[in-house]
Order: C-alpha cells, then structure tokens, then sequence
C-alpha cells in the first residue's frame, strides 16, 4: 500500500504536551501535516497547572526533526481557549482540515464522596472543550478539503470502579461524536473516537483502581505510540468512516460497536412475560442489529 501523505493536512491536537496527544502530534508532523500542538500545562486532575510548558517542549522536536508546528497553551474548558487553538491553525498555517479533541483529566474517588464541582469539572474539559473546539472549528472545516474530527473516549464509560465522574463524561462524548457525524455527513465532516489504552500520566493516576500487574503492563507493553497510527488513519481523506468508536491498546485495535438484540414482541407484554423471556431480551445472537449512523461511510473525495 502507498503510503499516506499528509502535506496538505492542518490539525490541531489538544492535551499534545504530553503522552498519547504527544504521540498523535509527532507522528502526524512526521507525516507532513502542520500541527497545533494545544496544551495547558494542567496537573493530571485539572486544579491547576504545572509551571511548565510541554506544548512547546513538543513544537520543538517536531521542528527539529524539519516539521511544521506551532505551540498554543490555550484552555480548551472555556470558549475564548477553543477559539484560541482553532485561530492559531488559521493565522499560523491558514486553514484547518482536522481536530483531534484529546484534552483530558483524571482523578478516581468513590461515587459517594465525589462532589458536583468535581462532575463540573471533568465535564468542562472533556465534554465541554470537545465541544467548544468542534464549535470553534467547524465553519472552517465545512470549507475544508475532506475535513475530519477525532474525538476521545474510555473503556471507563462502560464502567470502571472510581470514575462516575470520569466515565460519565466520557460517555457525553460518546454521544457528542455520533450526533456531530450525523450533522457532518452532508457536508463530508467525518467525526469518530477512540478509547484509548495507554501507560500514561492519566493511567498513573487511575492506579488505585488497577492491579499491579495490569499497571505494569500498561507500562511496559501500552505505549502512546500504538494509539496515534488509528487517529492518524482517521484523519486521512481515504478513511471515509463515520460515527464509529475504535478501542486502541497495545497494537490492538477493534470496532467498539453497540447492538439491538433481536429481543421479544408481544403487544400483550406483563411483567410475568418479560421475566419468563428476559433470557430472549438479553441474547446477543447472529440477528443483532449494529447501531450505526447511516449510511456508514462518507463519499470518498
């Protein structure tokens, strides 16, 4: 297979300073793209920030090696940082042809001792800045050539001990990416996920909810470099995908996809029929319908 060109393509990749957005932003420099490389700075838990600079640290070895990058420490949680990270594309590299949302914090409690301002908070970086960057990007994508959008989930939002508040907003996302590709098909905007697996400084801070042998593994076998070959795919013209979510761990990559059961009709339904056929609700057989946004795939450009 040829390989894939990116010299025409303008990105920006939010949370790039550091591990899997870091991974995404070198390899799609690497590639010939021109690259946004967004970051705050943030502690791993959103309360502030570090004191250092790692977007920078990440524009310099993208130049170095002879790419094209420019750094943006704007916070994507509020819209003026959205709008910032999205002009910087524009009056750097006049255009954008892609987003990759992959800003995030972590930190795991139980559901009982978590505060609102907690559910605010995670919501306001994942949910929220995915949200305002799309915003932000969109007129310019709707004039872009084969625009794409990537956004990033988690396992987590099918449940994981500790992260209610995580989980859940990730699983916004989730619900953020499948109606943004259907209002995307028209105009060609492709717009799909990941849920990533990766031994990071997110995947450090979950530590209490793992074992030690899955942390270890994590780190030693699940490296940020093995997730960014999916969104870098994602992100070319060829791929015509939409509305799909990929589970990217390790060099293992698979299609996260929801499914109807064939399930049971019976206009005379009681309680005693659905517990008599709850068997027949809940198998999962050859008949299951894959929910997908239709029609599943973009027109190639």
């Amino acid at each position: 297979m040829a390989t894939l060109d990116y010299s025409d393509r303008i990105i920006v990749v939010t949370g790039a300073g550091r591990g899997i957005g870091r991974a995404h932003a070198l390899l799609l420099a690497a590639r010939g793209a021109a690259v946004v490389v967004g970051d705050l700075g943030a502690n791993i838990d959103g309360s502030g920030v570090d004191g250092d600079d790692p977007a920078t640290q990440v524009v310099g070895e993208i130049t170095a090696a002879g790419g094209k990058a420019v750094a943006c420490t704007a916070d994507v949680s509020t819209e003026d940082g959205a709008r910032a990270l999205v002009e910087a594309a524009i009056s750097t590299f006049g255009g954008l042809t892609g987003v990759v949302n992959n800003a995030g914090i972590v930190r795991t409690a139980p559901f009982s001792e978590v505060p609102d301002e907690e559910y605010q908070r995670h919501l306001d970086v994942h949910y929220f800045g995915a949200l305002r960057v799309c915003r932000a990007a969109w007129p310019h994508l709707l004039q872009a050539e084969s625009p794409r959008i990537v956004n990033t989930i988690s396992q987590a939002m099918l449940g994981n001990p500790g992260m209610a508040h995580y989980g859940g907003s990730k699983g916004a996302v989730f619900g953020l990416t499948r109606n943004l590709a259907l209002e995307g098909m028209a105009r060609g905007i492709a717009v799909n996920a990941i849920a990533p697996g990766a031994g990071t400084r997110m995947a450090e801070a979950a530590a209490d909810t793992l074992s030690p042998e899955v942390m270890e593994y994590m780190r030693t076998a699940l490296l940020p470099e093995h997730v960014a070959p999916v969104v870098a795919y994602l992100l070319h013209p060829s791929c015509t995908v939409t509305g799909e979510v990929f589970n990217v761990a390790g060099g293992i990559v698979n299609r996260l996809a929801l499914v109807n059961t064939v399930g049971i009709h019976d206009p005379e339904l009681t309680v005693e029929s659905v517990a008599e056929r709850f068997d027949q609700i809940m198998a999962i057989t050859p008949d299951a319908v894959p929910q997908v946004v239709a029609p599943a795939q973009l027109p190639v450009s």
